[in-house]
């Protein structure tokens, strides 16, 4: 197998953790074996993604690790444990050589808030199995981070109906 790369897909326009999915798509129609790790959605949500994967993909793996948007500051603690257990679960993942590609879905804005130490992040990174594909994905993505990956794809959003009050549309937003 070729070497992995490492991609980013960032920026605040829609389709980031659609085109992580999408990639995933492809993999797993190459027979590759693929593991998604959610970092913000919590487990109690289920999402579109969720439901396609279990019942389609049962091989590919899903994890929803995070306890949803921080909302307030009294809640933090608990979200940055959270989010440093779900980095540890998610490098354990990437050391075990078992998966060709893995999704960090949503982890910039882990790294973002302050929930995990944007180093640590990179020293996950660096450490990665040589044919393994990473995708990382979600808003305003760390300088650090842009430069460690091998392609990076900016989603600007143009229009989009929150604008006008709309909440997310089930099968399009989750």
């Amino acid at each position: 197998m070729e070497p992995g790369i490492t991609i980013v897909y960032t920026g605040r326009g829609k389709g980031k953790t659609t085109a992580a999915l999408g990639t995933a798509l492809r993999a797993v129609g190459q027979g590759l074996k693929v593991c998604i790790i959610q970092f913000i959605k919590h487990s109690g949500f289920v999402s579109g993604e969720h439901n396609f994967f279990k019942d389609n993909f049962p091989a590919v793996e899903l994890h929803t690790m995070g306890l949803g948007f921080v909302r307030s500051e009294r809640g933090r603690l608990k979200h940055r444990k959270q989010a440093q257990a779900a980095l540890e679960f998610a490098a354990s993942k990437i050391m075990s050589g078992a998966y060709d590609l893995i999704v960090l879905d949503e982890l910039t804005h882990v790294i973002l808030l302050g929930l995990v130490e944007e180093n640590e992040v990179l020293r996950v990174l660096k450490s990665k199995p040589r044919n393994l594909h990473l995708i990382i994905t979600g808003r305003d993505a760390a300088p650090a981070l842009i430069r460690a990956a091998d392609l990076v794809t900016e989603c600007r959003q143009v229009k989009h109906p929150f604008e006008k009050g709309r909440d997310a549309i089930k099968g399009i937003d989750y």
